[in-house]
């Protein structure tokens, strides 16, 4: 056979394998198409989507709450087998409610009684207020007195008429008895508010003294105003003991306490003055407790002049008036 022939089977069968090649593109072109073309929109395309709506409901009212001592059920069927007296499902959200109210009226009340401790603390200082007009010049020496304390000048029936010196410690026992005074009227508070008032009140008070150490007497160092402010709390439950029992055992034990405090002990003294103060304090606590608790938790005390004492201290007792009374013997023992 000549080379440049070609063999009829040989042909043949090349153009068999052609054919099935073809077929096999066309096939492969067709299932893309297809998947292409099969494969479901994530989008839509229409403006409008019909949307099936549901059928509304009637509307049915809830049960009434079950009551814990009913022998019924929310349907009218007596409850044979339910417990009497059993908790509502509602109880434990009221106690809840209850509680937090409370601790909210607490915090509340903790705010109340701090602005309004504030304005009484102010009333109790402005009775022996005084100034030091050398504290704020240069190269100017303060005035001292015989022991050594700042010497101010002060104005007013404490100053004035009763004599005391308007010093630092003069005006802290003066506040500390107006204080006092405004303690024995909390005290009557009930008990679950009391605590709170009383420490607002003392607590006020330091604020204004250690303000006054700085601003008043130059005082910049803190180590020495903890000192005076410690000291100063000392007095404050010292002077609580003596006026108390001066209350209870009388008004000879109450002058006392007032001589040592505010007259610091002086056995120079006017007692008139002594007396005035007695009185005066009496009647403080008089108009107090005429006062009901509203206006006291409102800040609506305002301290009287205490120079309207003196007319009633001078006043002759009527057991020295008296012509002497038959003493009476004592009572004996009966004898057996």
């Amino acid at each position: 056979m000549a080379p440049s022939s070609v063999c009829v089977a040989c042909r043949q069968v090349l153009q068999q394998s052609r054919q099935l090649g073809r077929s096999r593109d066309i096939y492969g072109a067709r299932a893309a198409y297809s998947s292409i073309h099969n494969t479901p929109r994530l989008f839509s395309t229409s403006r409008l989507l019909s949307v099936p709506q549901a059928t509304p409901k009637p509307y049915q009212p809830k049960p009434p709450p079950t009551n814990p001592g009913s022998r019924e059920d929310p349907n009218g069927v007596p409850s044979e087998g339910k417990e009497l007296g059993s908790p509502s499902p509602a109880a434990p959200s009221l106690s809840i409610a209850e509680e937090l109210h409370k601790r909210v009226s607490s915090v509340t009340e903790t705010y109340v009684a701090y602005g309004v401790c504030e304005n009484l603390v102010k009333e109790c200082a402005r009775q022996a207020d005084y100034a030091i007009p050398q504290a704020h010049e240069k190269n100017v020496e303060v005035p001292k007195t015989k022991d050594g304390e700042d010497l101010g000048v002060g104005t007013g029936w404490w100053f004035e008429t009763l004599g005391l010196t308007p010093t630092f410690n003069t005006w802290a026992q003066i506040t500390f008895l107006h204080m006092y005074l405004l303690t024995c009227r909390l005290r009557c508070f009930p008990p679950a508010h009391a605590p709170v008032w009383h420490q607002h009140l003392l607590d006020h008070f330091f604020y204004i003294a250690e303000d006054r150490m700085v601003v008043t007497h130059n005082i910049a160092a803190r180590s020495i105003r903890n000192k005076y402010l410690k000291d100063l709390f000392v007095q404050w439950r010292g002077l609580m003991a003596g006026y108390d029992e001066g209350l209870v055992r009388g008004d000879a034990v109450l002058a006392t306490a007032v001589w040592r405090n505010i007259f610091k002990a002086d056995e120079n003294v006017d007692f008139r003055g002594v007396g005035e103060v007695v009185s005066y304090i009496r009647g403080v606590l008089k108009g107090l407790d005429e006062l009901a608790d509203e206006s006291i938790a409102s800040g609506e005390v305002v301290f009287g002049n205490p120079e309207s004492e003196r007319d009633g201290v001078l006043q002759k007792s009527r057991m020295m008036i008296d012509p002497a009374r038959e003493v009476k013997e004592p009572a004996k023992a009966a004898q057996s």
